[in-house]
């Protein structure tokens, strides 16, 4: 039991509420840690409610009733959301990413904790109000940006492979079509890993064609799972929707422009910012 002043205990449960989103918490909980009154915890509760809101940190969620509590569910606004894309964008025209084929470095992107959290930020707002019950991805470049994704929503990752790990025990392996290069590929998944019947939230780096997020879909039929929604953090702008193999996905950078010989490269925010002005 801590006693604190309330100024102090306002900021102990600010960062108790926001390192665990989507957890229902009991006001018992903070009764007892504080050895305060449920009556004060709730006037301490709706302080950080109106803060949250106005600051467009996250929403806080009171349940009523002998089972309820208060859940901590972020959310970042569209507009804080496409500011801070514009300026990731930024980087990635940068000449010197471009690379052989026509692709964009980004692991040094993908490899800042400060960015990651901002966009699991971002993506777990976009999916805050659909039921998931875990959040998959293909190795390797999308495992970052799918743990930082599952931070903010509270929810294990599930990591497909594209080869076999004798560790992992059994596994469902499947052909698919890369629809980048239309050559076959192979990726698996260790039957241990996914539930039958989950609701699968699929979080990738790049997409062009879809054949990547399409292998993850047909992988998961043989798991009799469904697909709750998939994410990107930059699609392909130049491909032609009837040769996209997947077409319903939010995207939060789009890929319009790659001059090889000029080495330019034009990126903008994605289709999930598609009518909102900063």
């Amino acid at each position: 039991m801590k006693k604190l002043k309330r100024s102090a205990r306002l900021v102990e449960l600010t960062q108790y509420l926001t390192s665990r989103p989507h957890t229902l918490i009991p006001l018992t909980t903070f009764a007892d840690r504080y050895g305060a009154a449920k009556s004060s915890i709730s006037e301490d509760l709706t302080i950080i409610k109106e803060v949250f809101e106005e600051e467009g940190i996250g929403e806080l969620l009171t349940l009523a009733g002998a089972a309820g509590g208060v859940k901590y569910i972020p959310r970042l606004s569209r507009e804080k959301a496409l500011s801070f894309m514009s300026e990731l964008c930024v980087q990635m025209e940068q000449p010197d990413r471009l690379l052989p084929g026509n692709y964009i470095y980004m692991s040094d992107l993908l490899g800042q904790p400060a960015i990651l959290n901002e966009v699991g930020k971002i993506f777990a707002s976009v999916f805050a109000d659909t039921p998931i019950d875990v959040i998959m991805t293909v190795e390797t470049k999308g495992i970052p940006l799918a743990h930082a994704t599952g931070t903010q929503l509270n929810l294990p990752v599930v990591l497909v492979r594209r080869d076999h790990q004798m560790t992992e025990g059994s596994a469902v392996s499947i052909n698919y079509v890369s629809g980048s290069h239309k050559s076959l590929h192979t990726m698996t998944l260790s039957r241990r890993a996914l539930k039958e019947k989950s609701r699968v939230l699929i979080i990738d780096d790049f997409m062009k064609a879809g054949g990547t997020i399409q292998g993850m879909v047909d992988l998961l039929d043989e798991f009799n799972a469904t697909v709750a929604g998939v994410g990107v953090l930059l699609e392909s702008g130049n491909v032609d929707v009837e040769d996209r193999l997947w077409a319903d996905y939010v995207s939060l950078a789009k890929l319009t422009e790659v001059d090889a010989k000029s080495k330019k490269i034009t990126v903008q925010p994605g289709n999930y910012f598609e009518n909102v002005s900063i």
